[in-house]
């Protein structure tokens, strides 16, 4: 054993009965110190955003404005390739919450919770309430309908605490006063709404000059920072998951956040049009329509795209800012170094993409895609990126293994936390997503160099395949361009990855 003088030169103790009082003081404090470290369970603060793409400052953007993002990216481990099992709200959020993949459940639309076709299901939160952890939710966890504020997917099983959604209206004054007029006037006409897709929707956005607590995921913020700085002792640990709703249509945020951005300067896609030789349902195109006022996407000129464009990017700078503020709560309780922090959106999306306005369902990387950047203690290559190909499947098991909890034994996923001491380790060679057209359920893998699809039809025939190199892509970003199915050169390539796509996600 060596103690340090108060010089800094080592000396060699023998045995602790012959240190002196001073170094003796201290190797027990030490000792103390280590033993309190391994008996005090590290928190969890999970937040995820809705609808967000990688359109980040710290994911190499230079339009959007991200700085409390971008400042915790210097502090954490950015995934570069992370992939969600569904670019569906409800699904995806199904199969990372229970470490089930949609083609395990069957889940891969709206309406169905997880515990109706898995009853015995133990979900991320819940097992760490098993655990003995104290877990509260905030906001949009679970899929909830919210532009109705009727139905929701959410588990209550989940949580220690009911969880907390947020009471001010959807839209901004402006907006939620034109949807209640519209709610009237159908009910007046008689209509009856049977499902929450079927409610009255007032204008894609509202930006109105409000504070950022009387819009929703500004009161979300406020709600699990004041959670945050009322757990100042470390009696018993906490796994906070705070849900945000932007940048999730309707583009909702207080004018401050439009005020960032010159729609007149913001560049819009280049590529707008299916991919050559794709299958016609592989992707949504036109613009998300039932809303007030909007018009088909023929009758809009470039002008109105960048104003749309304008609402997404103010809708994440919002969020960036409710970020701020949980984490600002975060230091302020005195939990910022023992707890494991994640920020993640819930799946990709097209803005413009294959002339594709506001929509996700798709199969292509745009919509498969997602931020995801991790903060724990012990981590080795702060405000690092790694290219690893990830699976949102493989959260569950990674969180468990940072916070050194067990890792149940239905877990599909794998783990990537060794990706936090070594950002080369070796962790999937193929990431999975599935889609579902009508009766058609597409099946896709990543690998580094391509992006496989095989879309099936009601009795397990193959419809449609489609193949996209991904080698080129420097000259195309990361859009998928052109099916190359087919082609002589690609038929081996293509018959590898048949089999390796089964094995992932089979299609029986």
């Amino acid at each position: 054993m060596q103690c340090l003088l108060m010089d800094g030169a080592p000396t060699q103790v023998p045995r602790l009965g012959m240190i002196s009082s001073a170094c003796r003081i201290i190797v027990i404090g030490l000792i103390s110190l280590t033993f309190n470290d391994v008996a005090m369970a590290t928190n969890v603060l999970w937040v995820m955003a809705d609808d967000l793409r990688p359109q980040l400052g710290c994911y190499g953007d230079p339009h959007v404005k991200t700085p409390h993002l971008d400042q915790f990216a210097s502090t954490a481990v950015r995934c570069d390739r992370a992939y969600v099992q569904s670019a569906i709200c409800s699904p995806s959020r199904n199969s990372m919450l229970s470490g089930l993949r949609p083609n395990t459940t069957g889940l891969r639309g709206f309406g169905v919770r997880i515990r109706d076709v898995r009853p015995d299901i133990v979900t991320l939160p819940q097992h760490f309430k098993q655990q003995g952890y104290h877990v509260a939710g905030f906001g949009k966890i679970f899929h909830i309908y919210d532009e109705s504020m009727l139905g929701d997917e959410n588990d209550s099983e989940s949580w220690s605490q009911p969880l907390t959604w947020p009471t001010v209206p959807v839209w901004g004054p402006k907006q939620n006063a034109l949807r209640n007029r519209l709610i009237a006037e159908a009910r007046a006409r008689g209509e009856v709404f049977n499902h929450p897709h079927d409610w009255p929707r007032a204008m894609t956005w509202d930006d109105s000059d409000v504070a950022d607590e009387d819009m929703q995921d500004g009161q979300t913020a406020a709600s699990a920072g004041a959670f945050l700085q009322a757990r100042t002792d470390n009696s018993e640990p906490f796994f906070l998951a705070v849900g945000f709703l932007r940048p999730h249509l309707p583009f909702n945020a207080p004018r401050r956040y439009w005020e960032l951005y010159d729609p007149d300067q913001l560049p819009l896609p280049e590529f707008r049009r299916k991919p050559i030789d794709a299958p016609e349902w592989s992707v949504n195109q036109g613009i998300v329509k039932n809303y007030y006022g909007m018009r088909p996407l023929e009758e809009l000129d470039d002008r109105f795209l960048r104003r749309y464009l304008q609402a997404y990017l103010a809708s994440i700078s919002y969020v960036d800012a409710c970020f701020g503020r949980v984490m600002k709560a975060l230091e302020v309780s005195g939990h910022a170094d023992d707890t494991i922090v994640i920020f993640m959106g819930d799946h990709g999306y097209q803005m413009g993409e294959y002339n594709s306005w506001g929509h996700k369902h798709s199969n292509f990387e745009i919509s498969t895609r997602t931020p995801l950047m991790i903060r724990s203690p012990g981590i080795v290559f702060p405000g690092r990126g790694t290219k690893q190909l990830i699976e949102f499947l493989d959260l569950y098991p990674t969180v468990c293994e940072l916070a050194d909890v067990s890792i149940p034994a239905h877990v599909e996923g794998k783990s990537f936390a060794a990706l936090l001491t070594d950002i080369s380790a070796s962790h999937r060679d193929a990431a999975g997503s599935e889609m579902r057209r009508g009766r058609r359920i597409g099946r896709s893998i990543r690998t580094n160099e391509f992006r496989f699809t095989q879309w099936r039809g009601a009795n397990n025939q193959v419809l449609a395949t489609e193949l996209y190199d991904h080698r080129n892509d420097d000259l195309t970003g990361v859009l998928e361009t052109r099916n190359v199915q087919g082609e002589p050169e690609m038929l081996s390539i293509q018959e590898e990855l048949t089999a390796r796509l089964h094995r992932l996600i089979p299609h029986d």
